[in-house]
């Protein structure tokens, strides 16, 4: 018998009218903005009522290195919040909202899979509340307003030159990366050079998911610098008068979205950078509303622990002042064996010295999570070929570190299937062991914050960048934005910049291609190898395999 896929056990579950999951978290109906009869926002005039209530615990699920044998951080948090209400405590789970572009490029959906999934998953991967589109249309508003002022007389003197604010679309597009506008004759503007970025690396969705409310995401978006004028002064959207029809654009969309497990148990959708080339965190607001609402908030950072989770400690926890409780580690056998050298066509044969060899990968994120002073438990996403003498090896070297190793079930059984991992997670929250501190302080300089995290967490010898980039850092100290953290982007599949180098490579040099500085967003962008802020789509897209049935049902989408 063929298994289901992810899409037909999504199609197949009960889904619970929104009101009565929000009941679950003691929300009231009239505090609900429905889309729909299973997923709606969450009115601002209910999230500013909580401010007085105690926070619960957060939890941070993040993985090793990604590979093509899969790793299943979505999959582990949405599971590991059925098992913690199965086993009697109030929890959600906290996530970001899915790019079009991976959905139709090589990634698929991003709702989790198998029984441990999100819902309505198809609404979730394609539009879900318009967010995504609202983000799009903010940044783009600006863009207009930048050649709409050059258009007219130009009385700011800015440089189209020099004009750094970027258009953007959420799509996989790299035609788009960089293009000539304004073409056609005098009508039609100010010809020059520009490009899109995919929204999801914009620092509109930086704003969007780091302010707090909406005074400070109209404060944040003002501060946005688009350019310099002839004489190299930075031009802000403020200037422009553009922050308040940006956010009038963004208001609705800044409402947290609720929908609910396959178990429906609550869910908290909102926001979503990239972690390769943004923060990778779902937004701010919906992470405190979650605090409030719940006893535990599982949430989760894009990507392996190198990106997602120091860029959740550094950026997101030290910008809102989260202290977070605790981390879950995931693995898979398959993927340490392909850290070890095994390709991914031979993943099925055991072999515990690749294993062994790929636990150099599990043993890096562990050492990393405690420099952030995190209690660390290693989930095991199970894959029905594992054996007990590959999980007994990984067990080995997460002892080394002090941490449990957890075998876990929740793809093919839900919340049944991390049950343990739950009643781990509590063990280590409830404990007190969490010590958070950021990786460095804020007065560390720019270059030495860089240096940090490269050496720190990718295990590096040291950091490189030509006259051009260091004279850039200079001068972003003396304009007085040294305070700000850093935002490393850099492949996700290693943690050197070569995605070929699997497990832990160190001793490399991390090169340094440009920096963007995000006034807006409050961090600075530091762009290392063969980076794309504007990815393309894969020879065979999955674009190729998604339809619409003569039901009118979408398939082929994860």
């Amino acid at each position: 018998m063929q298994a289901k896929t992810d899409i037909e056990i999504a199609r197949e579950a009960k889904a619970l009218p929104i009101a009565e999951v929000a009941s679950k978290l003691d929300i009231p109906e009239e505090a609900l903005d429905p889309y729909g009869r299973t997923k709606a926002k969450l009115g601002t005039a209910f999230l500013d009522s909580l401010a007085d209530k105690p926070d619960g615990k957060l939890i941070l699920v993040t993985a090793i290195t990604p590979t093509p044998a899969g790793e299943g951080k979505t999959t582990t948090s949405v599971g590991l919040t059925d098992g913690l209400c199965r086993i009697g405590k109030r929890a959600t789970v906290c996530l970001r909202e899915p790019s079009l572009g991976p959905c139709f490029g090589s990634k698929g959906g991003a709702a989790g899979g198998g029984f441990a999934q999100v819902i309505p998953m198809e609404d979730i991967n394609l539009h879900f509340t318009g967010d995504f589109h609202a983000i799009g249309a903010a940044n783009n508003l600006l863009a207009a307003l930048i050649d709409n002022h050059i258009n007219w007389g130009n009385k700011l003197d800015l440089d189209p030159r020099r004009i750094s604010w970027r258009r953007v679309v959420d799509m996989n597009d790299r035609a788009l990366r960089q293009v000539a506008i304004s073409l056609g004759g005098l009508g039609n503007g100010y010809p020059r050079e520009d490009g899109y970025d995919i929204t999801v690396a914009s620092e509109v969705m930086a704003i969007f998911c780091l302010a707090s409310d909406l005074a400070d995401l109209q404060r944040r978006l003002g501060n946005i610098i688009v350019g310099y004028d002839r004489k190299r002064r930075p031009i802000t959207a403020r200037e422009l008068s553009a922050e308040g029809s940006m956010t009038a654009l963004l208001r609705d969309a800044f409402e947290p979205n609720l929908v609910q497990t396959l178990e429906n148990n609550p869910a908290i959708v909102h926001g979503g950078p990239f972690a390769n080339i943004a923060h990778g965190c779902n937004s701010v607001v919906a992470t405190k509303a979650s605090l409030k609402l719940a006893d535990y908030v599982i949430t989760e950072a894009g990507f392996g622990a190198d990106l997602g989770a120091e860029k959740f400690f550094d950026i997101k926890c030290r910008k809102a002042g989260l202290n977070p409780d605790a981390a879950v580690l995931v693995a898979t056998v398959r993927a340490l064996k392909m850290h070890g050298g095994v390709s991914l066509e031979d993943l099925g044969q055991e072999d515990v010295g690749a294993v062994k060899r790929g636990c150099s990968n599990l043993a890096r994120h562990l050492r990393n999570l405690r420099t952030f002073g995190m209690p660390v438990v290693v989930a095991i996403n199970k894959f029905t070929g594992d054996t007990q003498a590959e999980i007994e090896m990984i067990q080995s070297t997460a002892s080394e570190y002090g941490s449990e190793v957890i075998v876990s079930s929740h793809w093919e059984n839900g919340g049944a299937g991390a049950e343990d991992l739950a009643r781990a997670v509590v063990e280590l929250a409830e404990h007190g062991q969490a010590q958070f501190a950021p990786l460095y302080p804020d007065d560390l300089s720019l270059w030495q914050k860089i240096k940090s995290i490269a050496t720190h967490i990718y295990e590096a010898e040291d950091i490189m960048a030509d006259q051009k980039v260091r004279t850039q850092i200079r001068r972003l100290e003396e304009a007085g934005y040294g305070n700000f953290p850093i935002c490393m982007a850099k492949t996700q599949y290693s943690f050197s910049t070569d995605p070929s180098l699997k497990g832990a490579p160190s001793g490399h040099q991390v090169p340094i291609r440009e920096v963007r500085l995000l006034a807006g967003a409050e961090f600075v962008v530091v762009i290392c190898g063969d980076i794309m802020t504007m990815p393309g789509l894969p020879r065979v897209p999955a674009a190729n395999g998604i339809s619409v049935n003569d039901e009118g049902e979408i398939q082929g989408l994860f």
